[in-house]
């Protein structure tokens, strides 16, 4: 592996998304990541999407995106002997991550306080619903968490839909993919605390507390006002236009909430007495007038095609189409930025795209090298790197504690 996190070793006990997001992120910029996974696998591998030609489906979409630049070892930690060789991957590794329901860790011997004890550099990540006691208790700590509760508690559907009666989950699961996020984030910063003293440390990352980082919008306006916000479909409190508009075939989305920004806009209108005028000639004056403005902007948009706004205000005013996923697949931008790389799928036989790298490094890129790995595909390779023989390894597959390659290879 190449990439800025080369040599750093991360033992994931991951499932789901959270977690594996959480790892692929650092696989990407190098990390050698080791996915242990109970001998049924992580239970996404069974979840689509699915080449109609995939008959042995050894995993799906989502699962190979999360998992990409990872190896997989199969270790049933029910078990002893199994415990034993997890220990000793503990003792090289840098990095522990785990999304176990609280107190799982700690039934298999495996907890924070254990593994530290083995291994002091060691950085300890879990990500659950409600989090850990380390960051503090929660009244809801044993309850599980799916995506849509964390949206739902960290308030990310108070504010989202097209009114306040009808909330609304966001389309993608970003009650998973944003504590992964944050996991990484703090992971790193451990890692960092940890090259300089030489202690790790334990990161705790709770679903619901992720999302409402990232609902901004819900304590600012209530901490500043006491009030609470509520769905305002695609507009922004306090800022106008700021929302979609229509055109003759479609709608785009608009935003010229700034003077500056509203001056070029009125004046490629052709309507260069609507920037002083009072209902419009501030910030403040354009969302309090908002009807006023979308039923202009609109009487001018809807005049045109998607095509001619975006010739017309394209790179002048900010503004964008609403891409599908065949657009994005079709559009320059993201090839440009390689953020669709092909990998090869084992059920398959073909390369297929999986999302790409946002964060660019000029001089460590991350890169996706590698497909997401058959269940078991690496746990003899891992497992001889850790000191085992083969007799050994045999005599693990023998009481069931691991199994060296995937059952539908």
């Amino acid at each position: 592996m190449t990439g800025a996190l080369r040599g750093v070793r991360v033992i994931d006990l991951t499932q789901a998304l959270a977690g594996p997001f959480c790892t692929s992120v650092l696989a990407d910029h190098g990390a050698d990541v080791v996915k242990v996974e109970a001998p049924r696998g992580d239970f996404m591998r069974n979840n689509g999407p699915f080449a109609d030609d995939d008959e042995q489906r050894p995993y799906g979409g989502t699962f190979a995106s999360a998992n990409r630049n990872k190896r997989s070892v199969v270790l049933d930690l029910k078990k002893p002997e199994a415990r034993d060789v997890l220990l000793r991957l503990v003792d090289t590794a840098d990095v522990l991550v785990e999304n176990f329901s609280a107190g799982v860790m700690q039934r298999l011997g495996l907890d924070y306080e254990t593994l530290s004890a083995r291994n002091p550099r060691l950085v300890y990540t879990s990500i659950r619903g409600f989090g850990d006691e380390v960051g503090g208790r929660s009244p809801y700590r044993d309850w599980p968490a799916f995506d849509i509760v964390a949206q739902a508690m960290g308030g990310l559907m108070s504010i989202t839909g097209p009114d306040a009666d009808t909330p609304v989950r966001v389309g993608s699961g970003l009650g998973d993919t944003v504590p992964g996020l944050f996991a990484a984030l703090g992971t790193l910063a451990a890692l960092r605390e940890a090259e300089r003293t030489g202690k790790g440390q334990y990161v705790d990352v709770a679903m619901v507390d992720s999302v409402l980082a990232v609902s901004e919008v819900v304590v600012n306006n209530y901490a500043t006002t006491k009030t609470v916000s509520k769905p305002i479909g695609n507009q922004l409190a306090g800022f106008a236009p700021f929302d979609t508009v229509r055109a003759k075939d479609g709608q785009v989305t608009l935003g010229a909430p700034h003077r500056p920004q509203w001056t070029k806009l009125c004046t490629i209108m052709g309507r260069p007495e609507l920037i002083d005028d009072p209902r419009f000639d501030t910030d403040h004056n354009r969302w309090v007038h908002r009807d006023e403005v979308y039923e202009i902007l609109n009487a001018w948009t809807e005049q045109h095609t998607v095509a001619e706004l975006m010739e017309l205000l394209g790179g002048q005013v900010p503004l964008a189409p609403i891409f599908d996923a065949e657009d994005i697949f079709e559009d320059p931008h993201f090839a440009a930025r390689d953020m669709l790389p092909e990998v090869e799928h084992p059920g398959t036989g073909r390369r297929t795209a999986v999302v790409g790298i946002p964060a660019k490094l000029s001089a460590t890129p991350g890169a996706v090298s590698r497909r997401a790995p058959l269940l078991g595909e690496h746990t003899e390779e891992v497992l001889r790197e850790a000191g085992l023989d083969s007799a050994a390894i045999d005599s693990l597959c023998a009481v069931g504690a691991t199994v060296r390659e995937e059952k539908n290879a």
